[in-house]
C-alpha cells in the first residue's frame, strides 16, 4: 500500500495506445461488427447519456447484450467493444453522466445505481436485444454492476464485477485513512473530456504529494496543493467514519438478499481492490439465498489491477508462469453463453473458487473461500532486546513461545518529513523495492526462522499485537514478506489500522491509556504462495507515514484538519511478554486433493 494506489487505471493504457497495423485476425473480426457512435440513452430524469455501439454484423439474430458503464470515456473500451461483438454480443461503451458526451453532472458514484438499471432497461428493448442484459467492465465498471444490481432491473440477467471497490472499505479511504491518490484519481475524472496524460504523469504526481507532504499543511489542503480544487475531495474527507454516507453507495443486506441472479467475481492478489471486490463477494455470501450463494463463482489470480482484465506474467519486479495468463475475455464470452444462452458452464469454473498458487505456478479449486484454508499456525514474536528496527536482522518469530520480558518500540515523529526523499527515489511500479522501509525508523521487524520444506500458505493472515501508545492516536500499516535465501523480497499481503478504529471503523475511540491494548489486524488482503524450503517468513509493523496516506498528527482530532503545528510524536511500544501473546497467524492450505 506504500505505491500510490493504481485504481481505476486501465482506462489510461487504452487512452493512449498508439495506433498499429491491423494484423489478419483484427480485420477479420472487424467485418464482423456494425458501428455505431453516438447513441443516445434517455434516462427517468431526461438526461441523456452516450453510447458507442458495437454489434455482430447485418442478419444477426437479437441476442443478450453487454455494456459498460464508465467515466473513462467510451472510446477507451473500443478494444473490448471490437472483441465482444465479435464474439456475437452487442456490446455499448456508455459514457456515465457528466462524463464525455454525456449530458447531466458527474457525482462518483453516487449516481450509477439509477442510471445503470435505466440503461439495462433501454437496452433490453432494442431491437438487436433479445431481452436479456449484462454487464462488463472492472474497477469502477465493477462498482456500477453491484450498484446497478442492488436495484434489481428485471432484464439484468448476471453480472462480473471486477476488481469492484466498497465505497468507505477500500476507496477512496481504505479502513478510514485517505489516500494523496484521491485527488490524482478526481483529478483523471474532472470535466468532461479525458485527462489521461496528466493522471499517467507518475513525477508530476509524486512532486504534488511530496511538497503537500512536506510542507505539514493538512490533508484538506491537498487538492489546491495538487492544482485542482474539488467539492468532492472536501465532501469525501468529511466522513472518515464508515457512516450511512458511505453505506449508501453500496448494496444493503437486504439488497445484497435479492441479488439472485448468477455473480462472477474477479480479482487479483495485488489487485488494490481487492478487499472491496471480496467485501462484496462476502456480503452478497452472507445475505443471499442458498440458490443464489451456489450461482456466485470467485476467481482470485496472480494480477494486479489492470491485470485483472489483461493479465501479465511480470510487472512490479514478479514474474509468474504460464497458466497465470488466463484469456479473460474468453472466460467472459463463456460465462454470458452459460448464464444466459444455455450454453455449457466454463471449464475454468471447476468450482466455486479458483485462486492461483504463487510459486507453484498453478491453480487450485475450492467449495468455498474458508475452505482454502486449512488450519493457522502462530508464529510468536519475541526479542533480545536488541534493535527490532533492523530490516534485516530484527525480532524474531517463533512457533513455541519463548516468554521474553522484552518489548519493542520505535518513536514516530511526525514533524520528521525525511522519508518522502527515499519514496521519491523508489520505483513507484515497483512491487519488491525496499527504499522505503531501509530508511524508514519507524518500524519493528520480525523474521521467522527458514522453512523445513515447501508450504503452501493460502487465504488470510492475521496478526495480533500488543501495543501501547502515548497518544491518542496514530495510524499503522502491518506489511508480510516473504524473504528468499539470496535476500530477495516477495510481499504477500497487508493490513493498515487507524487507531481509534481497533474495535472498528464505524466506532472510533480514541486510546486513554499508556497501558497496552490489543489490536486485532484481521483485513489482510488474499494471498497464496509455495514458500520453498529456506525462504523465512518477515512481518514490518510501522506507522503509516508516506507522501501517499493522509497523515494523522497523533492529536485524536479531525486528522484531515491537523497540520504540523498540532503535531505530537508517539511512541509505539509492542509487547510480546507470557501475558501479551503477539503473533502472526500464517494460514496453511487445505492439502490436495488431486482437483487441480
Amino acid at each position: 500500500m506504500l505505491a500510490r494506489i493504481s485504481l481505476l487505471a486501465l482506462a489510461l493504457a487504452a487512452a493512449s495506445a498508439p495506433a498499429s497495423a491491423a494484423s489478419p485476425a483484427a480485420l477479420a473480426d472487424a467485418a464482423k461488427v456494425t458501428f455505431e457512435w453516438g447513441v443516445k440513452v434517455p434516462l427517468r430524469d431526461g438526461v441523456r447519456l452516450n453510447a458507442t455501439v458495437y454489434r455482430p454484423s447485418a442478419g444477426a439474430a437479437p441476442g443478450p447484450c453487454l455494456f459498460t458503464l464508465t467515466p473513462y470515456i467510451s472510446q477507451s473500451y473500443h478494444d473490448r467493444g471490437m472483441y465482444f461483438a465479435s464474439h456475437g454480443y452487442p456490446f455499448l461503451t456508455v459514457d456515465v453522466r457528466g462524463r464525455g458526451n454525456s449530458e447531466g453532472t458527474f457525482r462518483p458514484l453516487i449516481q450509477e445505481a439509477q442510471d445503470g438499471y435505466d440503461v439495462v432497461e433501454w437496452l433490453a428493448r432494442q431491437p438487436y436485444c433479445n431481452g436479456k442484459v449484462s454487464m462488463w467492465g472492472g474497477s469502477y465498471a465493477g462498482y456500477d454492476q453491484w450498484a446497478t444490481a442492488k436495484e434489481r432491473p428485471p432484464h439484468l440477467a448476471t453480472i462480473v464485477p471486477v476488481a469492484a471497490p466498497v465505497a468507505g472499505v477500500d476507496f477512496p479511504a481504505p479502513h478510514g485513512i485517505f489516500l494523496s491518490y484521491d485527488i490524482e484519481w478526481l483529478t483523471f475524472v474532472s470535466g468532461r473530456a479525458s485527462q489521461a496524460m496528466i493522471f499517467g504523469d507518475d513525477a508530476f504526481w509524486t512532486s504534488a504529494f511530496r511538497r503537500w507532504y512536506e510542507s505539514g499543511a493538512p490533508f484538506r489542503m491537498l487538492d489546491r496543493i495538487a492544482g485542482n480544487p474539488s467539492p468532492t475531495f472536501q465532501e469525501w474527507i468529511a466522513h472518515p467514519d464508515l457512516d450511512a454516507y458511505w453505506e449508501g453507495f453500496n448494496p444493503s443486506a437486504a439488497q445484497y438478499a435479492q441479488i439472485e441472479i448468477p455473480v462472477l467475481t474477479i480479482t487479483g492478489m495485488y489487485d488494490d481492490d481487492q478487499p472491496g471486490a471480496l467485501e462484496h463477494y462476502r456480503r452478497h455470501l452472507a445475505a443471499a439465498p442458498a440458490a443464489a450463494r451456489a450461482r456466485h463463482f470467485l476467481v482470485i489470480g496472480p494480477w494486479d489491477h489492470a491485470g485483472t482484465r489483461t493479465p501479465l506474467a511480470q510487472f512490479g519486479g514478479l514474474s509468474f508462469g504460464p497458466a497465470s495468463l488466463v484469456d479473460l475475455p474468453k472466460l467472459h464470452t463463456e460465462w454470458y453463453a452459460w448464464t444466459m444462452s444455455d450454453g455449457p458452464q466454463p471449464s475454468f469454473l471447476r468450482k466455486r473458487v479458483a485462486y492461483y498458487v504463487t510459486g507453484a505456478e498453478r491453480w487450485r479449486y475450492a467449495d468455498s473461500l474458508e475452505a482454502v484454508t486449512a488450519s493457522e499456525t502462530p508464529l510468536y514474536l519475541g526479542s533480545n532486546g536488541g534493535d527490532a528496527t533492523d530490516l534485516y536482522g530484527g525480532g524474531t518469530m517463533t512457533v513455541k513461545r519463548r516468554g521474553t520480558v522484552y518489548a519493542d518500540r520505535y518513536l514516530y515523529d511526525p514533524r520528521d518529513t525525511g522519508i518522502a526523499a527515499a519514496e521519491a527515489q523508489a520505483d513507484p511500479a515497483s512491487l519488491t523495492d525496499q527504499h522505503a522501509l531501509i530508511a524508514s525508523h519507524t518500524k519493528l521487524v520480525y523474521h521467522s526462522d527458514p522453512f523445513p520444506a515447501d508450504t503452501e500458505v493460502s487465504g488470510f493472515f492475521r496478526f495480533t499485537a500488543f501495543i501501547a501508545i502515548d497518544q491518542p492516536d496514530t495510524d499503522f500499516v502491518v506489511r508480510v514478506f516473504e524473504v528468499l535465501p539470496d535476500g530477495g523480497v516477495i510481499p504477500l499481503s497487508s493490513d493498515l489500522m487507524r487507531a481509534r478504529y481497533r474495535e472498528g471503523q464505524a466506532t472510533p475511540k480514541l486510546v486513554r491509556t499508556h497501558a497496552p491494548l490489543r489490536y486485532d489486524f484481521n483485513r489482510f488482503t488474499f494471498a497464496s504462495r509455495l514458500v520453498r524450503k529456506g525462504s523465512r517468513l518477515r512481518v514490518v509493523l510501522s506507522a503509516a507515514d508516506s507522501i501517499g496516506f493522509e497523515k494523522n498528527y497523533n492529536t485524536g482530532g479531525v486528522v484531515a484538519d491537523e497540520s504540523v503545528r498540532d503535531a505530537r510524536p508517539v511512541v509505539v511500544t509492542l509487547y510480546h511478554d507470557t501475558s501479551h501473546p503477539s503473533a502472526l497467524y500464517v494460514p496453511l492450505a487445505t492439502p490436495d486433493a488431486g482437483g487441480g
